[in-house]
């Protein structure tokens, strides 16, 4: 549970909430909405079922470990898996390698972009994305996100230069980005959009897989992801000398290569024109990640449920802005994020975390959280954490107003009624047990509800990494 202290509410006189009539918050001593855990991946809340352990044990037994042996690619745990991936994706190809960082980096470096090109990313994202970027051998330039934590793509032609090489969408925290316009632009400028989708596979997008617009769509299979092995990756794409130069760099050394294309000649004639990486995923992780794919269907729809009950239940809730997708359905369901304008994200966090519910105030300055920007000091070397705030004043912004709440599949809907009681709970209390630093401002609009549907700076590293 977070423990972040941020803006710790004042005492209160105890007459004031026997006065209107409020429950007291259990931050202020009163009993809270739940006393049991709040299920999440690092409890042990893991969508893993019987047959899926045992198809990791039949892979241990066979003492096939690793995935270049005497076998044929289709009679790998690894070569049936990624043949289970492009049907799933509709993809030609898929790569199965060692995390979702891997499966970026290689996606950049396999495209060919010159090493020291600028790489324009959302300012919001898990650090793992600017770091793919940086083992490509590139530069990221960071990009405003909206109020909807979204790329900006009107920030993205104000910060255009000649020198960006690629662009790389995240869909995050589950939630598709704009990646239609996005393409459109990237186009445009003439260059390569890569999408990570590392944190929202088998989430769509007006019936399209995220992952599966760009030159190339980068996954991970770490402990919270669609499929969990616990560490791991892939990347998936159309092009076919992209892929063999993925395969060439992810380690597939002394001609290995040819084994992804038992069809025909490879589009690479050598692999030696390429270093070795030794990114690649091992046989018991993809046994694990096969067998699970079989139940994906239903723990996505599991995600989706859960998320479009909470969201639907706090609709009308006037204190919260809950993020808005950018078509109906084009989210997967593993957060439920919202903004409290006007209001203390970190006081709200706390509070929630205090009534049993875990919560994360995403742009909280006690709170090292690496999926906000000013805290990725190996970009900004010594740079003071105002000025770096300063280059990105919108999502900064709109990270402080924000709190996230994570959502497993595993939760029933008495968790679900326990957050949905806990969120106006403490919405409740604004007016009581809080007092807002600011009014809300004028004009300010609250984003309509997610309903469950059928079904100006230079860029960042304008300064060297490390400097």
């Amino acid at each position: 549970m977070n423990t972040d202290k941020e803006g710790a509410a004042p005492t209160l006189p105890s007459s004031q909430t026997p006065q209107t009539g409020k429950a007291r918050l259990a931050l202020h001593g009163g009993d809270p909405v739940r006393r049991t855990p709040w299920p999440t991946y690092d409890k042990g809340a893991v969508f893993v079922h019987p047959e899926d352990e045992e198809a990791a044990l039949r892979a241990i037994r066979s003492h096939l470990y690793f995935r270049y042996d005497y076998r044929a690619q289709h009679d790998t745990e690894c070569g049936r898996f990624e043949e289970d991936l492009c049907r799933y994706l509709g993809s030609r190809h898929a790569l199965a390698v060692s995390s979702g960082t891997t499966a970026i980096a290689l996606a950049i470096m396999a495209a060919g972009i010159p090493p020291g090109s600028l790489i324009a990313c959302p300012g919001f994202t898990f650090v793992a994305t600017p770091s793919a970027i940086v083992l490509a051998g590139c530069t990221p330039l960071l990009v405003e996100v909206d109020e909807n934590l979204q790329m900006d793509l009107d920030d993205l032609r104000r910060r255009w230069t000649p020198g960006i090489k690629g662009i790389l969408v995240v869909h995050m925290r589950g939630f598709a980005a704009d990646v239609e316009a996005l393409t459109r632009f990237a186009a445009e400028m003439g260059v390569p959009l890569f999408e990570d989708a590392v944190p929202a596979f088998g989430a769509e997008l007006r019936g399209r897989k995220l992952g599966t617009f760009g030159l190339a769509g980068a996954f991970s299979t770490q402990s919270d992801k669609s499929l969990n092995c616990g560490e791991g990756g892939f990347l998936a794409t159309d092009d076919s000398v992209l892929f063999a130069r993925a395969v060439v760099l992810s380690g597939a050394y002394e001609g290995r290569f040819r084994r992804h294309f038992p069809d025909g000649d490879p589009p690479i004639a050598t692999d030696l024109d390429l270093p070795l990486l030794s990114f690649r995923m091992d046989e018991i992780r993809a046994a694990l990640l096969r067998a699970e794919m079989k139940r994906l269907p239903l723990r996505l729809e599991r995600f989706r449920t859960n998320y479009a009950y909470v969201a639907q239940a706090l609709a009308d809730l006037p204190q919260i802005a809950i993020r808005r997708p950018v078509a109906p359905g084009a989210y997967l369901g593993e957060a439920f994020i919202f903004r409290v304008p006007g209001a203390d994200a970190g006081w709200f966090a706390r509070a929630l975390c205090c009534e049993g519910v875990d919560a994360r105030n995403l742009g909280s300055d006690r709170d090292t959280n690496v999926r906000v920007f000013w805290n990725w000091r190996f970009l900004f070397g010594d740079q003071d954490v105002e000025e770096i705030k300063a280059l990105l004043p919108a999502t900064t912004r709109h990270l402080r107003e924000a709190v996230d709440v994570p959502l497993s599949s595993s939760l029933s809907t008495e968790d679900c009624d326990h957050l949905i009681r806990a969120v106006r709970k403490v919405a409740g209390a604004l007016g009581t047990d809080y007092h807002a630093p600011d009014p809300l401002r004028p004009g300010t609009v609250r984003a309509d509800p997610v309903r469950p549907d059928p079904v100006r700076s230079g860029p960042v590293g304008t300064a060297p990494a490390g400097q």
